[in-house]
């Protein structure tokens, strides 16, 4: 198996113990900036730190360095948020599958950047997603096997160009050869039958949301309803 790049964003992190039980021994374990509160939560130590880190004492970061973290600090005024500078120098050390934990939530100006990073051309050959415990985020590139349970809702939506030849198989709602335009919700809450789902398309560029229904009961969150897609 390969070895992957989670990062650590400085977003909303709606259930940290679940993030906790996906992670791998073997995972390369970045901070963007204040995404090491994140891992502060889970007794967890970056082996990168990166940013402008004005999210964090200096003596965290001291401490962090003495212990062994390599650290990568930014200027406060640059071109790129902290997220993305960790997004390129993980395809820089040959990551190809990353996940991006706490990237949503918070500012609505960050998370719609933090989305829009995930087309980034130097990231073009990555398995890329998010997750924030309860939702997780994929952005395929022509196909994709969602594991979950039934009930789990899952959303499409197309990123500024229409998603063209469309099939899902699994779903309440079947796709089968359809178009689906950034400008309507038909791809909003759809659900999932199976433990698995199949999605594969033809052109465009795809966000897959996948909310857990496990996580919406115990959270309270709104889940799926029939009268949103239909």
């Amino acid at each position: 198996m390969k070895r992957r790049a989670v990062i650590f964003a400085n977003g909303e992190l709606r259930d940290a113990e679940n993030i906790r039980k996906k992670l791998l021994p073997e995972d390369f374990l970045i901070a963007a900036d204040g995404g090491q509160k994140h891992m502060q939560l889970l007794n967890m130590t970056p082996q990168l730190l990166i940013g402008d880190l004005d999210s964090l004492e200096e003596q965290t970061a001291s401490q962090l360095q003495g212990g062994g973290t390599q650290l990568q600090r930014y200027p406060k005024e640059k071109n790129e948020t902290d997220l993305e500078l960790a997004l390129i120098e993980a395809r820089k050390r040959g990551y190809q599958q990353i996940i991006l934990v706490a990237a949503l939530g918070g500012r609505l100006d960050q998370t719609l950047g933090n989305l829009a990073l995930a087309f980034h051309p130097d990231l073009k050959d990555c398995d890329l997603r998010m997750d924030d415990g309860v939702e997780e985020v994929f952005f395929p590139h022509s196909t994709l096997t969602l594991a979950g349970e039934p009930g789990d809702c899952v959303s499409l939506i197309a990123f500024g160009d229409p998603v063209m030849n469309i099939y899902i198989t699994g779903f309440k709602y079947p796709f089968q050869g359809e178009t689906l335009w950034p400008h309507q919700t038909r791809g909003i809450s759809n659900e999932m039958l199976f433990d698995v789902g199949h999605i594969e398309f033809q052109r465009g560029k795809l966000i897959v949301i996948h909310t857990r229904s496990k996580m919406v009961d115990y959270l309270g969150i709104s889940n799926c309803t029939e009268e949103e897609n239909e």
